[in-house]
C-alpha cells in the first residue's frame, strides 16, 4: 500500500439500459426493474470480486442484497450472500457498456422496465448498460503500477504521476460524467486530452470510457488506446496498448482535508523548523499544511505533515512524529479548539509553541482551521448532490447531477460562488439562493470522515428538506445537514 494508506474507494455506480433508465432494486419485495430517469440511492450497485474467480462478480444493492438469476432467467435481488445464481461476469464492449452474463447459466441479463430477465443467447442493445459512477466525483488518483499518485504540473502543464503522498490542491481531481463518458478534470478547471496536454474545453479527446479489471479503473480513450504514466514524472497520456495491463490501472482514493491553521498570534502552525510544531510562519507552504483523517468511528481526528508524520503528544509540547488522535473538536463560531487525548485543550504560547495544557477555551486556545484542498466544491447530502434549481436562484439538494461551485476562504468563514460569480445567501423564509450580488459568510465544520456541516451566519445549518430544497435553517448537524465534500 502506498504511504497515504488510503484504501481503495468502494466502486459504487448506477447501470443504464439501452431506453437510458436506471437499474433499480425496490425496497419492497426484493425487485428489480429499470425505471429510474436518474441515480438516486435506489439505483446504486457495488461490484464485489469473487475472492477465488476474479473474473466472476456480485452486484450487491443499496439493501445489501445480491442480484441473481435462476435457470429460468427470473431475475430477483433477495439473497443475502455469495451464492451461484449470483454470479455473473462482465462482458465489456467496445463502446464501455457492459452485457452481464449468468455465470451459471450462460444467459445475458437485461430487458427494459418492469420486464428484465436473464434469459439472452446473445447480445443485443437490450442487453447493454452502460456505467455511471456513484462516488464522490472529486478524487486522488493511484497508478497501481507506479504506486504514485497524479497531480497537476503547473510547470510542464500536465499531469504527472509522481507524488509519495497527494498532496495540496494539485492532487485533486474531478471525474466528470458527460454522455456515458468521463472527463479528468485538474484544479485550476482543465481537461486532460489523449495526448497529455491540458484543455480548456472538454470534447471528443478528452472523453475516456470506465473499463473495470480485477477492482481497478482503466481510462479508454476515443482511439480505443488507455491511460497510463509515460517517461520519468509519469505524464499521463494515452500510451499504444488496446489491452489495458497493469500499467494502465488506476486505483481512486478518498481526498481528505487538508489545512493550515493560524493561531491567536496570527501565525501559522509550521513544522518548518524540524519536528516541534509551532506558530512562528507568515506564509503558507507544505510544512504549514496538515492532512486532517477523521476516524470514522470515533470521529476523533489526527494531523498528518507533507512528509507523512502525525502530531503526538510528548512531555515538553506537540510534535509532528507519530500518531495522536485528538478528542472530537471544538468548532465555535469560525474558530476552532482541539482537545488532545491528555483531556487538555491546545494553547498557543509567546513564543509559539503548542502545549496541551488548557482546561477551558480562552483567546489562546483558538485556532482558525483553513481548508485548502477544496477550490471547487461539489457537495452530495443523502439525497443527492446540490445543483442550482432549472427556474429559479434556488438549489435542489437531491440531484444525480452536480454544480461545480467556488469556495472562497475570507477571514476565517467561506464563500460559496457558482459558476456565474453569483454568491450563496440566505433569504428571509431561510431558503439558500445562488443569485447574490456580495459575499455571505458561511462557516464549515469538518465533523466526520468525508463529511462536512455548513453553518450559516444565523447559526442554523444549511440541510436538504424533504422536498429536496436546500434551506438554512437546520438546528444542528444531522444526517439531512451533513456533506460529502
Amino acid at each position: 500500500m502506498p504511504s497515504n494508506g488510503n484504501r481503495p474507494l468502494k466502486l459504487q455506480f448506477g447501470l443504464i439500459n439501452h431506453e437510458g433508465r436506471y437499474l433499480t432494486a425496490e425496497t419492497f419485495g426484493f425487485k428489480v426493474n429499470a425505471s429510474a430517469p436518474s441515480l438516486k440511492k435506489k439505483q446504486m450497485w457495488t461490484l464485489e470480486q469473487d475472492s477465488q474467480d476474479a473474473q466472476v462478480v456480485y452486484l450487491r444493492s443499496h439493501l445489501g442484497r445480491y442480484l441473481a438469476s435462476d435457470k429460468d432467467g427470473i431475475v430477483s435481488c433477495e439473497a443475502d450472500g455469495h451464492n451461484s445464481d449470483c454470479r455473473f461476469l462482465i462482458v465489456a464492449q467496445s463502446d464501455g457498456r457492459w452485457a452481464l452474463q449468468s455465470e451459471q447459466y450462460l444467459r445475458f441479463f437485461g430487458g427494459s422496465r418492469d420486464y428484465l430477465s436473464c434469459f439472452a443467447q446473445a447480445v443485443t442493445d437490450a442487453e447493454l448498460w452502460a456505467v455511471h459512477l456513484a462516488l464522490h466525483p472529486q478524487a486522488n488518483l493511484l497508478s497501481v503500477a507506479r504506486k504514485r499518485y497524479a497531480h497537476l504540473s503547473m510547470e510542464d502543464g500536465e499531469i504527472a504521476v509522481d507524488l509519495n503522498i497527494p498532496w495540496g490542491v494539485a492532487a485533486l481531481l474531478t471525474l466528470v460524467y458527460l454522455d456515458g463518458k468521463y472527463c479528468l478534470k485538474t484544479c485550476d478547471g482543465r481537461f486532460l486530452g489523449n495526448d497529455g496536454k491540458l484543455l480548456t474545453q472538454s470534447g471528443r479527446v478528452t472523453a475516456y470510457t470506465l473499463e473495470f479489471k480485477c477492482g481497478k479503473l482503466a481510462f479508454k480513450d476515443c482511439e480505443g488506446k488507455y491511460l497510463s504514466p509515460m517517461g520519468p514524472t509519469g505524464t499521463l497520456r494515452s500510451g499504444r496498448c488496446s489491452k489495458p495491463g497493469k500499467d494502465e490501472l488506476f486505483d481512486l482514493e478518498e481526498s481528505h482535508p487538508q489545512v493550515v491553521l493560524i493561531a491567536a498570534n496570527g501565525r501559522y502552525v509550521s513544522i518548518r523548523q524540524g519536528v516541534s510544531l509551532a506558530a512562528n510562519q507568515e506564509d503558507e507552504t507544505d510544512t504549514e499544511t496538515f492532512q486532517m483523517e477523521i476516524d470514522r468511528d470515533t470521529k476523533k481526528s489526527t494531523f498528518r505533515s507533507s512528509q507523512g508524520n502525525y502530531w503526538a503528544l510528548v512531555a515538553h509540547g506537540v510534535h509532528g512524529v507519530t500518531l495522536f488522535f485528538s478528542s472530537p473538536t471544538s468548532w465555535l463560531g469560525h474558530k476552532v479548539a482541539l482537545k488532545a487525548n491528555n483531556g487538555k485543550y491546545i494553547c498557543t504560547k509567546k513564543n509559539g509553541q503548542l502545549l496541551a495544557v488548557s482546561d477551558s477555551i480562552g483567546e489562546d486556545e483558538l485556532l482558525t482551521l483553513k481548508l485548502i484542498n477544496r477550490p471547487m466544491l461539489i457537495l452530495r447530502g443523502e439525497n443527492g448532490f446540490i445543483c442550482r434549481h432549472r427556474n429559479s436562484s434556488t438549489l435542489d439538494a437531491s440531484r444525480s447531477v452536480y454544480d461545480i461551485f467556488s469556495l472562497e476562504f475570507s477571514g476565517g468563514a467561506y464563500h460559496i460562488k457558482g459558476a456565474d460569480g453569483r454568491f450563496w445567501y440566505v433569504n428571509g423564509a431561510g431558503l439558500v439562493c445562488s443569485d447574490g450580488e456580495a459575499p455571505e459568510a458561511f462557516s464549515l465544520e469538518l465533523l466526520e470522515r468525508g463529511r462536512l456541516a455548513i453553518r450559516a451566519k444565523s447559526g442554523k445549518y444549511l440541510r436538504g428538506d424533504q422536498g429536496g430544497t436546500l434551506k438554512g435553517d437546520g438546528p444542528g448537524p444531522s444526517s439531512s445537514a451533513l456533506w460529502e465534500y
